[in-house]
């Protein structure tokens, strides 16, 4: 049977790190000045170091401080600032149009914000569904409960789901689950024993042994 994708989003199938991610930092460092009544430099310590103790600002900010989850993504994530910024690899929707298997997203983004980046790269409509933070209350990967709301949605076994991501402590999780992992790394570090696929970017998707098995059984 074909495989059933499981994809992160930032630097997974776009370049967050040039433009897209910069801006949200500064929307957060705006924001947490604003409603904590710091200083800059002190916001943006706290905005690295949450990111860094619970893989998301957002979960230091709602535990610490009491801060309205919605009314922060909302203010960070405004998509028609992000939009313009979005830089992707020009064969994307060619691999996605090529690649065999059903396909659902999990990220730690807001929902618009998915759904709008979807839609700029021009792959939406090969994906079944959209798990964005909201789906698992808020806790961000590598919490268990948003790749177990994507198991329950697929009623599939995890061995049948292949987790792609750029972050290795995300595919941790998908590995401790069952599924298979393929790590998006194009630098020189060492590939962790929970990794079963390391490329450097999205096309090399097609080359996996499974993706070509499933091709070579087309008509």
């Amino acid at each position: 049977m074909p495989p059933i994708w499981i994809f992160d989003l930032d630097n997974t199938l776009h370049h967050a790190s040039p433009g897209v991610f910069p801006h949200i930092n500064r929307m957060m460092t705006a924001y947490i000045m604003r409603h904590l009544d710091i200083a800059e430099d002190e916001a943006q310590r706290l905005r690295a170091a949450y990111w860094r103790r619970y893989g998301a600002t957002l979960t230091g900010l709602v535990r610490h401080h009491a801060v309205d989850p919605l009314h922060f993504l909302q203010a960070t994530h405004p998509i028609d600032e992000l939009l313009p910024l979005v830089r992707f690899d020009p064969q994307l929707q060619r691999t996605f149009a090529r690649l065999p298997g059903r396909k659902v997203l999990l990220s730690n983004g807001p929902s618009w914000y998915c759904a709008g980046i979807l839609e700029r790269l021009g792959i939406d409509r090969h994906f079944s569904a959209q798990f964005a933070i909201e789906s698992a209350d808020f806790l961000p990967k590598p919490d268990v409960r948003g790749y177990r709301a994507v198991l329950a949605h697929l009623r599939a076994p995890a061995s049948r789901c292949i987790m792609v991501e750029d972050a290795r402590v995300n595919l941790r999780t998908a590995k401790r689950l069952g599924m298979r992992t393929v790590w998006i790394a194009p630098g020189q570090v060492a590939t962790p024993g929970y990794v079963d696929h390391r490329i450097a970017h999205i096309a090399q998707l097609l080359g996996l042994p499974h993706t070509a098995t499933a091709n070579s059984k087309r008509p």
